[in-house]
């Protein structure tokens, strides 16, 4: 066919379309096809893989919600789900392609990636994650727990292939941590004594001929390595009778929770889910998680937040930038530096909103969000994620 000169310089000059296929998997490079996201190991790298079996690297974002989180934030819009394809819509303008942990359900009829977090050990104890409480994973009411949530909260999605996964809970205590002073070891043999953690902890140390008091840290790793392979156990397995066919992607770790640890958790979990606010990437820690567990890892918290915000930023993790642009540009060096790492998966941006200057429930008053806290965008901030998110998959094959 003979093209006129004007219509061929017409069509050299129209960009290339982005080689992304439906649910943002890259089609540039393929595993393989099940129908479902899983994990695959390609050419010496990591990646998820979509259910059309393009390889996708996890670009989220968190508590992508209109929920008001104090007296000065807006009101929850009258049409929700009007809100929700809107917000789709601005994260993949911004080149993301996955509504992380704690987003509004409305999301997931909207044509993006989901993945919500289903509170498996906070449906036995609630002060888990605030108070660090421990849950003693050993109990036939931990376990009939874990069976409850997975049908009430796994099962109706079972067949739905814009999920991701899984999230069994949020930064549970796994040791000494801000919230405590006492290591599991500790923690169990303080629960009643007829309890099951109770008893495990106990034959463990007479086991060794040891008490409480001369317990050394390998009694202590060992009883790590125990309740983390329990809990990882019964929550894994819970999932898969309710939905055998998405990934279960870790408790979101708090920081490093020790070699055992995730030597334990390995054995069960898909994906290795850890956070970190520090101003560079983990990527030592990241290696480690990796090494031990075998398993692919995700960083699913980090953020960054600047005191030219107007917002107090007097409580939450992270230590202030002086401004927006500082933001965009410790995370575009914290992202290229994950995507570079070959056992990296994804990373999931803290968060969609700010917090209200006044504290959210738990007084966290911080501006970790893209938008503030009336949807207006951070343009310094948006843009630069519009730019870095379109080139980690390259980055990430390299």
């Amino acid at each position: 066919m003979r093209l006129l000169p004007g219509l061929v310089l017409l069509l050299t000059s129209v960009p290339a379309v982005a080689a992304y296929d439906r649910y943002g998997g890259w089609t540039e490079l393929t595993g393989s096809k099940t129908g479902y996201f899983h994990t695959q190991q390609i050419q010496g790298r990591w990646w998820l893989v979509t259910p059309e079996g393009n390889v996708f690297f996890s670009k989220g974002v968190d508590n992508v919600s209109y929920y008001p989180e104090a007296k000065s934030s807006p009101k929850a819009p009258q049409d929700t789900v009007a809100w929700a394809r809107n917000a789709t819509k601005q994260l993949h303008e911004w080149n993301f392609n996955t509504a992380g942990a704690w987003s509004a359900a409305e999301l997931s009829k909207t044509g993006i990636v989901y993945a919500p977090v289903l509170d498996m050990a906070a449906a036995v104890q609630s002060d888990v994650w605030l108070k660090g409480g421990i849950v003693d994973y050993f109990s036939p009411e931990f376990h009939a727990a874990a069976d409850r949530v997975a049908k009430a909260k796994c099962a109706a999605h079972a067949n739905d292939p814009w999920l991701l996964g899984y999230f069994t809970d949020n930064e549970l205590r796994w040791g000494k941590d801000w919230r405590s002073g006492d290591g599991l070891l500790e923690s169990y043999l303080k629960m009643p004594e007829n309890a099951p953690g109770h008893k495990q902890a106990a034959q463990l140390l007479e086991s060794r001929g040891r008490g409480i008091a001369e317990a050394t840290e390998a009694d202590r790793n060992d009883f790590l390595e125990l309740v983390a392979g329990e809990y990882a156990k019964v929550t894994a397995e819970a999932i898969r009778r309710a939905d055998p066919n998405h990934l279960v992607l870790g408790c979101r770790f708090a920081g490093y929770a020790g070699d055992a640890a995730m030597r334990a958790v390995g054995r069960y979990f898909d994906v290795i889910s850890y956070h970190s606010y520090d101003a560079k990437a983990p990527v030592g820690p990241l290696e480690k998680v990796a090494r031990w567990s075998g398993k692919p890892v995700m960083i699913t918290e980090f953020s960054f937040k600047a005191m030219d915000s107007g917002l107090p930023n007097t409580k939450g993790a992270a230590k202030p930038v002086a401004t927006q642009q500082d933001r965009a540009d410790g995370f575009a060096r914290y992202v290229e530096a994950l995507a570079a790492l070959p056992v990296c998966v994804g990373f999931h941006w803290f968060e969609y909103r700010d917090e209200p200057k006044e504290g959210r429930f738990d007084g966290e008053n911080s501006n970790y969000g893209i938008v503030r806290v009336d949807f207006t965008p951070w343009d310094v901030l948006a843009k630069r994620m519009t730019e870095v998110n379109a080139r980690m998959e390259q980055l990430h094959a390299k």
